[in-house]
């Protein structure tokens, strides 16, 4: 080889300078948020992420988890590599309290095993792509998830937060299928979660937003208290309103009775006018009875003294005291005592299955206290004993009496 086959130094250099810079040039997360940014976002996606969780577990009947979750961004020209085989994409538009797109991937795979779950299978289906009704159960579990991840975000920034219908789509990045779906921001913020439900998926969900939204929510959750605490300050120095001027009664009139001017025989079928309308009964002075005539059955000529109701003070001591004897009224009404070892939920298929000798878990540990209910409301905790050759509970905890005012709600 001669030397012309050789690199030079400068040839060497240029190349990894323009090497470094094609690196430079994709910006990272720390490019686009500050690690306080990323901190608020990962937690509010923990906390509304974690309702989508409990609200999908329910859904499927399956123990759902979803892990911390971790920031970073995403540009278009990273899809391809980040989404190599066909993911279901599934995006909401928020219509009231924020405006954006949320956009959550998912794998195919996963999406099947959801789908299957909801139609009562067992999470292992068989087909190798998802059909229309597969794509409608998924895009039923999403929408309940997010549903429920709306919910939280109310409770987070105290707004009314509501979500467009969920749309559904197969993004396949070898044909370009679906990525217009997705925010048309470039780059997105990629917040990606371990999804496990089950033995069944053990995968990767992500959620996708844009900067802007991204931001948008931050500066609510972080800039929330302390507007908040600014008007309240505003408000404390704000100078009080002028009191209106008092009103004046009209002196009083030197008869003791109010008697109105003569009138004139009303006709049967003419509606009486409204106080305060053209030919409605004046009102007397404050303080003075009132004295009118009064029609009743066509008879003319009775008056009719109005004064103020006096009501008794409910201040009262006397109104604070309990009967007894009525509380033992009461005494002697019998009710329903039930200790509750645990509860679960089957399909109508395993309970069909049951047979002599099935075993049913509970959705209670060993040793863990037993509820006791009267008249099916929790009232009591305890735990089981045995008394004689009878079986007996132990109460350990008494239920707050303002949780049983709540339980009966």
């Amino acid at each position: 080889m001669t030397s012309k086959d050789y690199l030079s130094q400068e040839e060497i250099d240029a190349l990894l300078k323009q090497a470094n810079q094609d690196t430079a040039s994709e910006p990272t997360v720390d490019d686009v948020l500050t690690p306080l940014e990323q901190d608020a976002l990962g937690e509010i996606g923990n906390i509304t992420f974690g309702s989508a969780a409990t609200a999908l577990s329910t859904l499927l009947n399956k123990k759902v988890d979803i892990t911390t979750p971790k920031v970073s961004v995403i540009t278009r020209a990273q899809f391809e590599a980040e989404f190599p085989k066909p993911h279901v994409a599934v995006h909401v538009e928020y219509v009231d309290g924020f405006e954006g797109m949320n956009s959550l991937v998912i794998k195919t795979r996963d999406a099947q095993v959801i789908a299957d779950l909801m139609l009562g299978g067992e999470g292992n289906p068989a087909e190798a792509e998802l059909n229309e009704i597969h794509i409608s159960a998924v895009q039923e579990a999403m929408n309940q998830m997010m549903g429920s991840s709306a919910t939280s975000m109310s409770t987070i920034f105290n707004r009314f937060v509501n979500i467009s219908p969920p749309g559904i789509d197969i993004l396949n990045m070898t044909d370009g299928h679906g990525v217009g779906s997705l925010p048309p921001a470039d780059p997105l913020i990629k917040i990606s979660f371990r999804l496990t439900i089950g033995n069944l998926i053990d995968s990767t969900i992500m959620q996708l937003l844009t900067v802007k939204f991204a931001k948008e929510m931050v500066d609510s959750l972080i800039s929330g208290s302390t507007t908040d605490s600014a008007s309240e300050s505003a408000a404390a120095a704000a100078p009080a309103p002028k009191a209106a001027p008092a009103y004046h009664e009209p002196p009083a009139a030197s008869q003791q009775t109010y008697q109105a001017p003569p009138m004139q025989q009303p006709d049967p079928y003419q509606q009486p006018a409204a106080y305060g309308q053209p030919g409605a009964h004046p009102y007397p002075p404050q303080g003075q009875p009132y004295s009118e005539p009064h029609h009743y059955g066509g008879v003319p000529g009775r008056n009719v003294n109005v004064q103020p109701v006096q009501f008794a003070n409910l201040g009262n001591p006397s109104f604070g005291q309990v009967d007894e004897n009525n509380l033992n009224l009461l005494m002697d009404i019998p009710l329903k005592v039930t200790v509750e070892l645990g509860r679960t939920q089957k399909q109508i298929r395993d309970i069909l299955e049951l047979s002599q000798g099935s075993i049913i878990e509970l959705d209670k540990l060993a040793g863990e206290p037993v509820d006791i209910l009267v008249n099916n409301k929790l009232i009591a905790k305890g735990e089981v004993v045995v008394i004689d050759e009878n079986f007996g509970v132990r109460v350990t905890d008494i239920v707050s009496q303002w949780d049983r005012i709540q339980k009966l709600q």
